[in-house]
């Protein structure tokens, strides 16, 4: 289960990677135009990091990174690095659901790389909580 495309030999494009997200897909396109609409996005269809990680959408903001997009199987992931002053800032509003994926994160300097698995709508705010505070905190 969450498997993810691992060829990088077929660049996919935005609605294979959302049609490989299954029900998700949906909620991936409504977190795809709210990034752009909010923050003036800019899109990259990559495949970073390695090859156990798939393709992606990379989201961007002029030249600061906001997050990658991966998709699963039946789901998609948002990988942003989250700084601990970002995160007690809005710790408060989070679910435990959203609070777990923090504690779980990929520590990096003054905080960490999470992976935000996505699967039904109550995460999409969640999620949208931790874009916006690391784009206005930073």
């Amino acid at each position: 289960m969450y498997e993810r495309m691992l060829n990088k030999q077929i660049e996919p494009s935005f609605e294979d990677l959302l049609a490989f997200s299954g029900e998700c897909g949906m909620l991936w396109n409504g977190l795809d135009e709210w990034l752009k609409s909010e923050y003036s996005a800019q899109t990259k269809i990559r495949f970073p990091y390695g090859k156990d990680y798939g393709w992606s959408v990379k989201y961007s903001k002029g030249s600061k990174h906001i997050c990658d997009v991966f998709a699963e199987k039946g789901a998609f992931n948002v990988f942003l690095k989250i700084s601990n002053k970002t995160f007690i800032a809005i710790q408060e509003c989070l679910s435990d659901y959203s609070k777990g994926i923090y504690a779980d994160k990929y520590p990096c300097g003054d905080g960490g790389w999470i992976r935000y698995r996505v699967t039904s709508e109550q995460h999409i705010d969640d999620a949208k909580k931790f874009i916006d505070a690391k784009v206005k905190i930073r």
